[in-house]
């Protein structure tokens, strides 16, 4: 399904989001509190935009997918981006790799990462359970994972026009643009399935995380949760 969407996968989310969905990757990365040159994986990574924006904060990024068509886009966002030093132009790929992978069973040595960064993508695995573990193995002890993924606001006016976009506007405007049927119902239905703040929280904790903290974004249309791999 993302392959047959990946062309108009980023229009869609800033369309759909309002924009908003760049303040939020922008939000958790700085949660990170990465230092420049620290490696980071961007798990489920798709088009790029998250790894765009920790490479911005000095992150040498491996953006990792199970999708290639996903994966061609992120390569062609990270060769535009460009630094300059003395007086020459320098494509940035060296800091920035993509790696065609399962997310349940990453190819790196235990400890690879400083941190791991998972937007909108958590959901979406078989596993939410083997999720968690393998990215904890693959993270250095005292490393930190930050979780970005949509959540669902309190009950009240918010709440209820949040479900009423979610279930019946959002699928139809997402159907259209991406002329792919049934592709935003999906997004729908995993949503209301996916454990979301507290509930995530300690599913984290359950799977030996620390210093597990969430915080909702935006009402609570998306929550943002950080933990540690213990030292």
């Amino acid at each position: 399904m993302f392959s047959a969407i990946s062309d108009r996968y980023d229009l869609l989310n800033h369309l759909l989001s309002a924009g908003l969905d760049r303040s939020w990757r922008r939000r958790a990365v700085r949660s990170l509190a990465s230092s420049p040159g620290d490696l980071v994986l961007d798990l489920c990574g798709g088009t790029g935009d998250l790894a765009v924006e920790a490479m911005r904060a000095g992150a040498r990024v491996v953006c990792c997918d199970f999708s290639e068509k996903m994966l061609a886009r992120a390569e062609r966002k990270f060769a535009g981006l460009q630094t300059r030093a003395n007086g020459q132009t320098q494509g940035t790929p060296p800091r920035a790799r993509c790696l065609l992978a399962d997310a349940l069973r990453l190819p790196f040595p235990d400890g690879t990462f400083e941190d791991v960064l998972v937007g909108f993508g958590l959901r979406n695995l078989r596993s939410l359970e083997e999720g968690l573990d393998e990215i904890r193995r693959v993270l250095r002890p005292g490393g930190a994972v930050c979780i970005l993924e949509f959540s669902s606001p309190a009950a009240g006016v918010l709440g209820d026009l949040y479900r009423l976009y979610l279930n019946n506007l959002l699928p139809r405007i997402g159907e259209f643009i991406s002329r792919r049927r049934g592709s935003y119902g999906y997004l729908a239905k995993t949503i209301g399935e996916f454990p979301s703040g507290e509930a995530l929280a300690r599913q984290m904790s359950e799977r030996g995380y620390s210093n597990v903290l969430w915080r909702p974004l935006t009402g609570g249309i998306v929550a943002v949760h950080t933990g540690r791999r213990p030292s």
